[in-house]
């Protein structure tokens, strides 16, 4: 009886191993193909991740640009697997972004200022020797106002000579613009380097008699200072400065004003403050053309521009109202998807204008008719009317070409 007992227990294992081997096989299989699966996934993951993406530097969190980059990102992201999507990236600013789309490794654009090309290949002609030719601008943004803030005592900029003045972070659009206006104006500083937040605290203390910033106005950081802080704008014209000559400034920089609607705690109502301006250009590397951040580049730059009257709301910088697609900056190469939308568009623009003149010849004919009819005059003869409709459609034609499509 023992023994039967006995086989019959290992029978009924043997059979319960039996009956289990199919389902313990079946889930070693499961867990197989599981790991590689996860593993494609993942790795597909990554690179979908990276095949959309272009970075943007700017400058600090405060500065415009980075409210420009943060406005392009939301209007042209797109995060399906086969879409776009922008990455602003916080820097330095000035010419250290230029130098961030040159050599820093995943940078594509950046936002800089007009004059950057030609300070970089001033500072090193060895080392940015055809710049040119490795970074073209998209487009040109808005203008970067030179602001300097003072406390109540200081009259002019004459007044700052011999005192403590925060030019920014060292290589900053401000240090390196404010650095060229200095210079150009022979006024001689105690130069100390502080970012706005800091250099703000330090003004109303009166630890330092002045601060400078380069950016588009309003500038978010100024906008927090208070009447009651004890400071105020200085200007930079020939009237509070009339002992120098400002040509070279002017030269160099385009006049502009700061206003009460900007800064409504520092400018009194219905006046204004003149001060200098540099153009904010978005630029970017010039990859090779069959490169993947060639393309990717060039998708931004038609899904950008293509979308760019969506960045003409109140929801975003008012300064956006001072972009222009078309316009050429002097020293710059346009890069080239940007020049070759363009030429799409203004010749789509121009095909367009010219079938609506030709829509216009019916109405021209009855005009000329009614005309003719009403004053009593000769009607003009067949080619005459030609020739007159001809020189209509070349008035037309001008007023199209003096005013491109953006």
């Amino acid at each position: 009886m023992m023994m039967l007992k006995s086989t019959l227990g290992t029978l009924v294992a043997l059979l319960c191993l039996v009956a289990a081997k199919p389902h313990f096989a079946e889930a070693q299989t499961k867990r197989a193909r599981a790991i590689p699966t996860a593993a494609i996934s993942y790795e597909e993951k990554k690179r979908q991740a990276s095949d959309i993406a272009v970075q943007i530097v700017t400058s600090g969190i405060t500065c415009t640009c980075a409210r420009f980059a943060e406005d392009i990102r939301d209007v042209v992201n797109d995060l399906r697997p086969d879409g776009l999507r922008v990455l602003p990236v916080l820097g330095v600013g000035g010419l250290q972004t230029l130098d961030d789309v040159l050599f820093l490794k995943g940078i594509d654009m950046g936002v800089v200022d007009e004059d950057n090309l030609r300070l970089l290949k001033k500072r090193d002609p060895v080392l940015y020797a055809g710049v040119e030719q490795r970074v073209h601008y998209v487009t040109r943004l808005y203008n970067n106002e030179f602001h300097v803030v003072a406390r109540n005592g200081i009259k002019s900029l004459d007044d700052l000579r011999g005192k403590k003045v925060s030019f920014n972070l060292k290589n900053s659009q401000t240090e390196v613009t404010a650095d060229a206006i200095f210079s150009m104006l022979n006024i001689d500083v105690e130069r100390v380097y502080y970012d706005n937040n800091e250099a703000m605290l330090k003004l109303r203390e009166g630890e330092i008699a002045a601060m400078i910033v380069v950016s588009g106005a309003p500038q978010s950081a100024l906008t927090r200072f208070k009447k009651e802080d004890g400071v105020h704008f200085l200007s930079l014209d020939e009237k509070s400065l009339p002992e120098h000559n400002l040509g070279s400034i002017f030269d160099s920089y385009m006049p502009a004003k700061l206003t009460h609607e900007q800064y409504p705690a520092l400018i009194p109502q219905g006046q204004s403050v003149p001060t200098v301006a540099n153009r904010a250009l978005l630029v970017a590397y010039n990859w090779p053309e069959t490169s993947p951040r060639y393309r990717r580049l060039e998708k931004f730059v038609a899904t950008f521009f293509d979308r760019i009257d969506q960045f003409h709301s109140d929801s975003r910088h008012p300064k956006w109202k001072e972009i222009s697609l078309s316009a050429d900056v002097p020293g710059w190469t346009r890069f080239k998807p940007a020049a070759e939308w363009l030429s799409r568009h203004t010749m789509a623009s121009r095909s367009r204008e010219a079938g609506s003149h030709a829509d216009l010849r019916p109405a021209f004919d009855q005009f000329l008719a009614e005309y003719t009819a009403t004053t009593g005059r000769k009607a003009l003869s067949a080619p005459e009317r030609q020739m007159l409709f001809s020189e209509f459609s070349k008035f037309l034609e001008s007023r199209v070409s003096s005013h491109p499509a953006r």
